[in-house]
């Protein structure tokens, strides 16, 4: 569905995942053309969609994305090989795509997974093609870049993925906020890229940065326009601090694996974000000393530390 949202920005959504999610990519009017904000899956679908977005009329300039999972840059190299239109992405999105393209990713992806004791591990990893292109040019945490016809500053947001960029029209005051920040559920925080860091410690100090911004309109890559901006980052702060709790309170008085975790919280049909979430969350309560692992045969479990309570609105953060 293509909409239009503000005088000289349109909103394309389109279901993704068999209609159980939906993508949001963005048309921002120019004098030279619009910019695309974002591509979706590479799905016919969504190839059609983009197609009847053309023949409309809408005579596309450039990409730019927010970062790059699967349903961002998806399209990339069909806009970059198909219609010449030239991709821009952050450094940190150009060292994404150089690892997701790499031909021992997959097996180094499941590695992680059997490492935290998953069990529900897909039998191998779609798309991986979509990275194979270069970039026709890469942007820095703080630069300005032309969005359409006005600059927008380019803000690292690191947590939902390593890569995440949000953009601030501050005239404006328009954010676009990728999967950093969405209106009716909480983004989900994994190691997507395979390497083990504590990716909600800095997700939260993400939440931290972007709050201070003054902000009148919010869009974000999934679901609707964001209401109420500083008090919705308030509400996912609450949120995590619920899960973590949920967490202690699991693990408590017997080591667990984050497999086991995620089948007592969300049952044995759990899927990947859901163990995704899980064990950025063991790790987060690891590194502010509530938990411990344990290694055993070359898999991790996890058990709390004497304090294992997490007191109201303490969740740690620090600056970059």
């Amino acid at each position: 569905m293509l909409r239009k949202i503000t005088e000289q920005i349109w909103n394309l959504q389109v279901e993704i995942f068999n209609g159980r999610a939906n993508v949001n990519c963005y048309l921002l009017q120019g004098e030279k053309g619009y910019t695309v904000l974002d591509t979706g899956l590479p799905t016919e679908s969504m190839k059609q969609a983009w197609l009847e977005v053309i023949e409309k009329g809408f005579s596309i300039e450039k990409v730019v994305i927010t970062h790059v999972h699967q349903d961002h840059v998806g399209l990339a190299r069909w806009f970059q090989e198909k219609h010449g239109v030239p991709v821009y992405v952050s450094r940190e999105s150009l060292a994404e795509i150089e690892e997701y393209a790499r031909p021992d990713f997959p097996e180094r992806f499941f590695q992680l997974l059997r490492k935290y004791g998953a069990v529900r591990i897909p039998s191998r990893l779609e798309y991986q093609n979509i990275y194979d292109f270069t970039p026709d040019g890469v942007f820095d945490e703080g630069d300005f870049i032309r969005l359409g016809n006005e600059e927008y500053q380019a803000i690292w947001t690191p947590g939902h993925a390593h890569d995440q960029y949000c953009f601030y029209q501050p005239e404006r005051k328009i954010m676009f906020t990728g999967d950093h920040i969405l209106q009716h559920i909480s983004p989900v925080i994994g190691l997507w890229s395979a390497y083990e860091v504590d990716a909600l410690s800095l997700y939260l100090r993400s939440l931290d940065k972007i709050e201070k911004y003054e902000v009148d309109r919010a869009f974000s890559g999934h679901g609707d326009e964001i209401k109420h901006f500083q008090g919705r980052i308030k509400d996912i702060r609450s949120r995590h601090q619920h899960r973590l709790q949920q967490v202690l309170t699991s693990i408590e008085g017997t080591a667990k694996s984050a497999h086991e975790v995620c089948v007592e919280i969300y049952g044995k049909e759990y899927n990947i974000s859901q163990f995704m979430a899980i064990l950025t969350r063991c790790i987060y309560l690891e590194t502010i000393g509530k938990v411990e692992r344990i290694e055993r045969e070359e898999q991790v479990v996890f058990k709390v530390t004497k304090d294992q309570s997490l007191s109201p609105g303490k969740i740690v953060t620090e600056e970059y």
